[in-house]
């Protein structure tokens, strides 16, 4: 607090500290004191001190009393003149306002009209306190502590003359519906930034989401005054509460809000669902305003805040959206309950008007919320204007749907006035928004009972009702088949015995109301078939003939022809609507069948090679102005197709082909075409997808739905296709020349091996004569001795002895020097080689490995795995030729391992399941190659019988922050489904390190050795031998395994000098 003189500050204004909000200037009104004169006072500030010294009091001096006199008088008038000089300089000074007395009984007061207002007096006011009971005068200084450099003010004062400290509320609401105007009405706001006392402790804000509150504390006879610095320029209310009555209060009104919340939103929740049940278009409409209502209440309540966590300054936008929306859906409901477009035309046209330019308030109310409000304010009332005009003349000439809204109508416009009198402010009581909100909710509850009431009813007034003589009287008239009658005015339908007999269905299945009636349609000719009734009642005149579909019992559809004219009554309006109905299925069907042949495949009924031309030919000339539309084409050609329709007949071929169809139906969006080029081959032309990756994407998923088995019967098939894709890469490419690239990428894919996704690109016509000259070099490879087999060792992880080897196909090409089996497996796929180089590498493997176990040393622990191909193991025959060797070379169980890839088992699971379950009985072992790279089904894991995983070395590789736990996930999944475990790919010490704690049972790598021939891994073995042997005779340990020495890192794991360390070039 700072000191201030008595003649007033300096220049006018106060000193003001940083933090403090108030400068006083304290004025003293006392009486003399009883034997003194009053001039003595003034004469004298001390007259203690006088009375001390007699000699100078004794005698006064006529001459110095005069003198002093004067002065007392000058400084008197120079103290007034400044006190009105500085008055007008110091800006908004502000009288102190009548106390306002507080008494412990009171638990509420109203303030608002109790205060005095300041608005716009800048960023400081100055306000003279009101005297308390000392009758010390004060006047204070405050300034704005918010960012509005021009805020308006509220002062008032309150005093406290009982005996008793007093805790009160200061409480402004952010929004109050009464006095909020019509036109740019206030739409709620933070009110108060800060309240200043003259006197005590700054008030404490309170936490409310809904009103500004502050805690202020009176002491026992004291008067303070208030200075209220405002975030807006209106105080719409303000009251000071009783802390527990306020919170008395507003748990009350928490729970009438809740009440009509939940009946608001289960009102909603009902009418949707009747939507759903019934299926009547007045059910959205007046469901959407029953939405409306409870999100504008969800807001004004304060739930939405609470619901969505939406920030609070958003509240007048979301405030004028919702009153936007009830204004809306109140006009849609009013359109689709009147069913208006029945009537006229022009209703249509004025309903859409009126929705645009309510529409085109929500882009407004992202400007000026408040104009928005306004607006849709006005637009309700005029609505509630218009609407009960439109529904009396609709009433007057006897529609059943105005009469039954006539009273809801009246409410709603008795809600409409109540609601105008209180924003104007001439309803004035706290109740009147909780009371206009309850109506509200009334409002659309009557609505929604006034729609029940019709739509279960079925239109309760009916008139012009005839017997059934009367009726097939007028259905001859018509034409003279099935008779089909439809009473306008009830909504009724009655259709003839003979059409329910033809469709299957129940008598009295096709009587009832239109919309009922409208479901036996096909949903593409519903929307026509109303429409064309719709037309023919409001235009009163012209004859119904259509055609449309009709489901029958079994869920067929039948083609009907419909020919009726409408019946007048005596109004002009139409009343019913007579005809006959004709069954045209099969004419129909004749027509579509001669139009179908001529561009449909007549297998699938897909397009032919003419119409599927023709639409890529469109495509290519739309992309021509669109450039994010260019078609991509894709040829599949089944694989080995001739085999299946000479195997098991045409029949199965057919089925096959249909079942394909369906499945590559399902992979394409509308805008692409699927279409049977001939054949066993179909084009598909993508439209859909752009991007590269997403056509390489799609191609893989057609690949995969063409893989996988089709049952035929007893019997599953399994196929292949190669897919060969063409892109456009200029704009002037012809439809021809897309799917000629298209086949050179198809052909690319055969001469591969077939089961492969090529693009075409120009180099492919040179690459196709290369592959054609490699085909023909493999089949003479055998005779001719260029393929070998190498053997790649297999090491425990436990002890690191060698466990076995991995059987590796080599073609030694005379010209193009080494082949890896990456390279020509697929020709061998294409040309059919491929089950005789695996027949050749599964039968040298057996051989080689018995000749190990009878002569090497530690032999008989060997094994060998034989990686074989999907089409291997898909032949029947595989289960003789495995049987073949073994009995040959007279190998135990278990020792001969059988690897097949996981994408096999994913493909055809039972079929795979059965072939190992056989080739186990016949004591081959088996190993699921590739583990990790699909998506196994852990069903069909479980249904495995004892056997290997090998996980993928692509697993080990992976930089996934998972990797570890994926691969500790996998051992404990094999180890747990009795599983023995193989880590693929250990190539460096590092990725020895990582899997020691794995618990894999088995060790892969060019870590412990690159793959060798058959002499290789007899020196390893000798030389393994001897270092076994200088740590104890091999006589002592007849069974010892092989072992693998330490070694440091870098070295090779087997002891052989030759071997290298790490993977041999490419």
């Amino acid at each position: 607090m700072t000191t201030v003189p008595p003649d007033g500050p300096p220049n006018g204004r106060f000193a003001w500290p940083s933090s403090s909000a108030i400068s006083l200037r304290t004025r003293f009104l006392r009486k003399p004191r009883k034997g003194f004169p009053a001039g003595a006072v003034a004469a004298s500030p001390h007259p203690d001190k006088a009375a001390a010294c007699p000699a100078r009091s004794t005698k006064p001096n006529v001459r110095q009393s005069s003198w002093r006199v004067s002065l007392a008088f000058v400084r008197a008038v120079v103290a007034l003149f400044l006190l009105v000089f500085a008055a007008g300089l110091a800006p908004h000074v502000a009288l102190a306002a009548e106390p306002i007395l507080v008494e412990p009984d009171v638990k509420a007061l109203d303030l608002t009209h109790a205060v005095e207002y300041r608005r716009d007096a800048g960023n400081s006011i100055q306000v003279s306190t009101a005297p308390g009971p000392d009758g010390v005068v004060r006047r204070i200084e405050v300034r704005a502590k918010g960012i509005d450099s021009n805020p308006s003010w509220v002062v008032f004062s309150l005093s406290n003359q009982s005996d008793l400290q007093l805790d009160r509320l200061i409480v402004a609401p952010h929004f109050h519906l009464v006095g909020s105007r019509v036109m740019w009405p206030d739409l709620g706001a933070s009110r108060i930034a800060a309240i200043t006392p003259s006197s005590g402790f700054a008030p404490e804000r309170q936490t409310s989401q809904d009103s500004d509150v502050f805690l202020v504390t009176l002491d026992p006879g004291t008067v303070v005054t208030f200075v209220v610095e405002l975030r807006t320029r209106d105080l719409p209310q303000i009251g000071l509460w009783e802390p527990n009555a306020y919170k008395d209060s507003v748990n009350a009104y928490t729970l009438y809000r809740g009440i009509v919340l939940g009946i608001s939103g289960l009102l909603a929740l009902f009418l949707t669902i009747l939507f759903v049940v019934k299926g009547s278009m007045m059910f959205p409409a007046t469901a959407a305003l029953a939405w409306a209502v409870l999100a504008y209440l969800c807001i004004d309540f304060g739930f939405w805040n609470k619901v969505f966590a939406v920030g609070s300054g958003t509240d007048q936008l979301y405030r004028a959206g919702s009153e936007v929306m009830i204004a809306v859906t109140m006009v849609i409901f009013l359109y689709a309950y009147l069913n208006l477009n029945r009537w006229h035309v022009r209703y249509s046209h004025v309903m859409l008007i009126t929705l645009l330019a309510l529409t085109g308030l929500f882009a407004l109310a992202l400007y000026d919320p408040s104009i928005t409000a306004g607006i849709a304010r006005m637009a309700l009332a005029a609505l509630g204007g218009v609407g009960f005009v439109l529904i009396v003349a609709l009433a007057l000439r006897g529609y059943d749907r105005a009469i039954m809204l006539v009273p809801t109508w009246l409410v709603f416009l008795a809600w409409l006035a109540g609601t105008g009198l209180a924003v104007s402010g001439r309803l004035v009581s706290d109740l009147a928004q909780p009371a206009l909100a309850g109506g509200l909710v009334l409002v659309v509850l009557l609505l929604g009972f006034t729609v029940m009431q019709h739509a279960f009813a079925g239109g309760a007034i009916t008139q012009g009702q005839v017997d059934d003589s009367e009726r097939k009287a007028l259905a001859l008239t018509g034409s003279g088949d099935m008779i089909w009658d439809w009473d306008v005015l009830a909504d009724q339908i009655v259709t003839s015995a003979e059409a329910e007999e033809s469709l299957g269905l129940k008598r009295g299945r096709l009587e009832g109301p239109a919309r009922d009636w409208l479901d036996y349609l096909h949903p593409q000719d519903r929307e026509r078939f109303k429409a064309t009734l719709d037309a023919v009642v409001e235009t009163r005149k012209g004859r119904l003939s259509q055609t449309f579909r009709m489901r029958a019992q079994d869920g067929h559809y039948q083609w009907f022809r419909l020919r009726a004219r409408p019946i007048l009554g005596s109004d002009g309006e139409v009343i019913r609507c007579v005809g006959t109905l004709l069954d045209i299925t099969d004419m129909k069907l004749a027509q579509e069948r001669l139009l179908s042949d001529a561009i449909h495949d007549n297998l699938t009924s897909l397009p032919n090679r003419e119409l599927y031309l023709d639409r890529l030919a469109s495509d290519l000339a739309r992309a021509k102005v669109d450039n994010q539309r260019r078609p991509a084409v894709f040829l599949v050609d089944l694989d080995r197709f001739r085999q299946v329709n000479e195997t098991l007949g045409l029949s199965v071929g057919d089925t096959i082909l249909l079942t394909l169809a369906r499945r590559l139906g399902r992979l394409i969006k509308p805008l692409d075409t699927l279409s049977r080029l001939e054949g066993d081959r179909f084009g598909i032309v993508l439209v859909s997808e752009q991007a590269s990756d997403r056509l390489a994407a799609f191609a893989d998923t057609v690949k995969r739905a063409v893989r996988a088995p089709i049952v035929v019967g007893e019997k599953e098939v399994f196929l292949t296709a190669s897919i060969g894709i063409a892109v456009p890469d200029t704009d002037d490419k012809e439809a021809r020349t897309l799917v000629q690239d298209a086949e050179i990428a198809l052909a690319f894919a055969k001469k591969l091996g077939g089961d492969r996704i090529e693009t075409f690109r120009p180099a492919l016509r040179i690459m196709s004569a290369d592959l054609t000259s490699l085909e023909q070099d493999l089949r003479g490879a055998i005779e001719k001795g260029e393929l070998t087999v190498l053997y790649q060792p297999v090491i425990r992880a436990g002890d690191r002895s060698v466990a076995g080897f991995e059987a590796i196909l080599r073609w030694n090409h005379p010209r193009k020097g080494s082949i890896p089996p990456a390279e020509f497996m697929p020709i061998a796929v294409r040309s059919g080689l491929v089950m005789q180089l695996g027949m050749f590498l599964l039968d040298r493997a057996a051989r080689q490995l018995a000749d190990w176990r009878d002569h090497l040393p530690f032999g008989d622990t060997l094994t060998m795995s034989v990686n074989l191909s999907n089409r291997q193991v898909l032949r029947h025959e595989l289960l003789n030729d495995v049987k073949a060797i073994l009995s040959r070379t007279g190998l135990p169980r278990d020792v001969l391992h059988l690897e097949f890839s996981e994408s096999l088992l994913m493909e055809s699971p039972e079929f795979s399941l059965q072939m190992l379950m056989k080739l186990k009985e016949l004591g081959a072992g088996f190993a699921v190659d590739e583990f990790g790279m699909g998506f196994s089904s852990l069903s069909y894991l479980q249904r495995l019988p004892p056997g290997t995983l090998k996980v993928d070395q692509n697993v080990l590789r992976s930089s996934g922050r998972h990797r570890q736990a994926l691969l500790k996930t996998i051992a404990s999944l094999a180890h747990d489904l009795e599983l023995e475990l193989v880590v693929e790919g250990v190539d460096r010490a590092i990725d020895l390190d990582e899997v020691a704690n794995l618990g894999a049972d088995y060790l892969e790598g060019y870590l412990f050795g690159s793959p060798m021939s058959a002499d290789e891994v007899r020196k390893l073995m000798e030389k393994a031998k001897k270092a076994v042997a200088k740590v104890a005779p091999v006589a002592a340990v007849p069974d010892a395994p092989l072992r693998v020495p330490d070694r440091v890192p870098g070295a090779t794991a087997i002891p052989v000098g030759e071997a290298t360390a790490g993977p041999p070039a490419a």
